[in-house]
């Protein structure tokens, strides 16, 4: 007969975030003794690091920090959204977010490498890959600055952790940013001005276009005008500052934000597993 409880059990859980079948194997291989237990979980785990390297780790949660003028995003993944549930996950993705913040982290792998207690965050994510039985890494990490930050966190279902983070960086301080924040988050643009994009992605898209208005037949003398709309529409979805906003279209975002008095100088937004 077991000789540990249902509470022992969770305890271990919670403690660990091992899945209950390896938890209760853990402590009938103890006889109930919880350290013991929690050893044998931790050595088993650490076996199964390597097997897991190779697997998709497409759940998980992004985690925003925004200290004055400076705002810091970390997507943390895992496996299964369960695990992405669990408490034990997200105290990884607190201490991950908490140390990008401190060493200024500009990159996943300057994070990384860096050290906590004299463990680097590589080898704090490996202990938590065995306690937790998954592969736990850092995606990306991002960091953006100006006069004010504003951000947003977006959940796509009640009972996960965020899936969607966004950080808005502009040269003075105005609440319509938290609104141009979640407009981002939901219109996904690539740009802030037309400015920022590529020379050689707009020469692309212009080709697109002409290439396609030719294969509907429209008329050679038309095309010149059909190419230049159709590279405006481009603008138009991609080009943070022209995208119609999203809580009144008659106005582009960048007309909203010049009304209070701001301009957006970065954006960075990241959905979990994207």
């Amino acid at each position: 007969m077991a000789n540990y409880t249902t509470a022992d059990i969770k305890a271990l859980r919670e403690k660990t975030g091992a899945g209950m079948m390896d938890v209760k194997k853990a402590l009938d291989e103890a006889e109930g003794d919880q350290v013991k237990a929690e050893e044998i979980l931790r050595v088993k785990g650490q076996k199964g690091v390597a097997k897991r390297e190779g697997r998709n780790a497409s759940n998980g949660l992004v985690a925003i920090d925004v200290q004055g003028g400076v705002g810091v995003l970390v997507e943390v993944n895992c496996e299964t959204d369960f695990v992405a549930k669990g408490a034990k996950f997200q105290e990884v993705a607190a201490t991950v977010l908490a140390q990008a913040v401190a060493v200024a982290a500009p990159d996943a792998e300057t994070l990384l490498a860096s050290e906590i207690d004299g463990k680097s965050v590589k080898t704090l994510l490996d202990e938590a890959n065995a306690a937790i039985g998954e592969k736990i890494e850092v995606r990306r990490v991002a960091r953006v600055e100006g006069a004010s930050v504003a951000s947003y966190l977006h959940r796509t279902s009640p009972d996960l952790p965020p899936q969607v983070g966004v950080l808005l960086a502009t040269d003075g301080d105005a609440e319509v940013a938290r609104d141009v924040a979640m407009h981002i988050a939901a219109m996904q643009p690539s740009f802030v001005n037309r400015e920022d994009v590529p020379a050689e992605l707009v020469e692309n898209e212009r080709r697109l276009a002409d290439e396609t208005a030719r294969n509907e037949g429209k008329p050679e003398a038309a095309l010149p005008r059909i190419v230049e709309g159709r590279l405006q529409g481009f603008f138009k979805e991609s080009v943070l500052v022209e995208q119609p906003f999203a809580k009144d279209t008659k106005k582009t975002v960048g007309a909203v934000l010049s009304e209070s008095g701001v301009k957006p100088l970065a954006f960075v937004r990241y959905r979990v597993g994207a």
